[in-house]
């Protein structure tokens, strides 16, 4: 009877041994610490003892391990299905957690602005120029057909265009969240956070496609916002003297736009799988009274640098604002006012989006 006994005893053994090599193995591998390698070795011992309760064990731990008590995990749920471990910090950086939604906050909207041609715009290959002068669409439409008025050149060792911002404090918000903290403030003089951020990505895709690019990060609405634009004159003006081969000056903003009860407006699309922020290129007009002789020539070019745009990436570029506004657009006939998203996109989706502007840029050249 002694003998049977110790017949089924040693069979036990025998087949449980290959079960807790395995066992232990398995859980080496998915967490390779010291601890968790004693861990596996008392479970193999209890697999010894007690089969069962060790499969009612094993599914507990790899329960508390990933972070679910659902109840296919606790009995024993490991046979069908090994959770992802959580990998180690010489493997990988934590995950971040979500920012806290603070009791005040306002809630954001996405929203992708398209147009169609109508009796207010007019097309420009495949993007449209939303007129909102006194100017007949007949005469917009033909200004659009002329030649463009300067010609970028890959080849040309001079540089070609200044990137810079009248309103450079002008930021993002900081999570991709849909609300946001009206403590946080959209304005920042940390010019890794605001446009002057924005203003490198242009100003480095352009270079990186031969095309000369200055990019010029002076606070011209810091610490006062009155004035900006008169700063921002003097600085062009000063470099177009040092520099007179520019032919293209990009103001660089964001936009602002928000509903009457405080919600934002995120203007994004997508581009190559990455939410974007939308671009709006701004070209003023002269009433008579403005001292832009030549905007017709600058209204040329921002048909041509939308039509670049929308051929490539369409919804990527909302119409372009055909209004009454100088913005110090009479300095040149490249000159024209850029808004990259919305105060209510991130800084990320604004960099992806100054990168597409230059690249349609750069297709401008010869």
């Amino acid at each position: 009877m002694h003998r049977r006994k110790r017949y089924r005893r040693a069979l036990v053994l025998l087949l449980c041994l290959p079960l807790s090599a395995a066992l232990v193995l398995s859980v080496r591998t998915l967490s390779p610490t010291a601890a968790d390698a004693l861990q596996a070795t008392a479970l193999a011992g209890t697999f010894l003892a007690a089969p069962k309760s060790a499969v009612a064990a094993m599914g507990q731990v790899f329960s508390i391990e990933d972070g679910s008590a659902t109840p296919e995990k606790e009995g024993g749920g490991f046979w069908t299905e090994l959770p992802t471990p959580a990998p180690s910090e010489s493997q990988s950086t934590p995950a971040e957690p979500q920012t806290p939604k603070p009791e005040n906050a306002m809630p954001v909207v996405l929203a992708t602005y398209t147009g169609k041609e109508d009796n207010i715009t007019v097309a420009c290959g495949n993007g449209l120029i939303k007129n909102v002068t006194d100017l007949p669409r007949a005469e917009v439409a033909e200004a659009l057909a002329q030649p463009m008025p300067f010609q970028l050149d890959k080849n040309s060792k001079e540089p070609q265009v200044l990137i810079m911002h009248t309103h450079t404090t002008e930021s993002y918000q900081s999570t991709g969240e849909l609300w946001y903290d009206p403590a946080e403030g959209s304005r920042s003089t940390d010019v890794t956070r605001n446009m002057a951020k924005v203003g490198d990505v242009l100003t480095d895709t352009l270079n990186a496609a031969g095309i000369v690019t200055l990019h010029d990060t002076t606070l011209h609405d810091y610490p006062s916002y009155n004035g900006s634009y008169d700063r921002s004159k003097a600085t062009v003006e000063s470099y177009l003297a040092q520099y007179p081969s520019i032919k293209v000056v990009l103001d660089i903003h964001r936009d602002a736009i928000e509903k009457e009860d405080g919600t934002r407006v995120r203007p994004v699309t997508t581009v190559n799988g990455e939410e974007t922020a939308q671009v709006m290129i701004i070209c003023g007009a002269d009433n008579g009274n403005m001292g832009m002789p030549n905007y017709k020539q600058n209204l040329r070019f921002a048909g041509e640098l939308e039509n670049a745009m929308a051929s490539r990436w369409p919804e990527f570029a909302r119409p372009v604002l055909f209004d009454y506004r100088n913005y110090n657009q009479q300095l040149t006939t490249g000159s024209l006012l850029i808004e990259v998203g919305g105060h209510a996109n991130t800084l990320e989706e604004a960099c992806h989006a100054a990168k597409l502007v230059g690249e349609a840029l750069a297709s401008l050249a010869v």
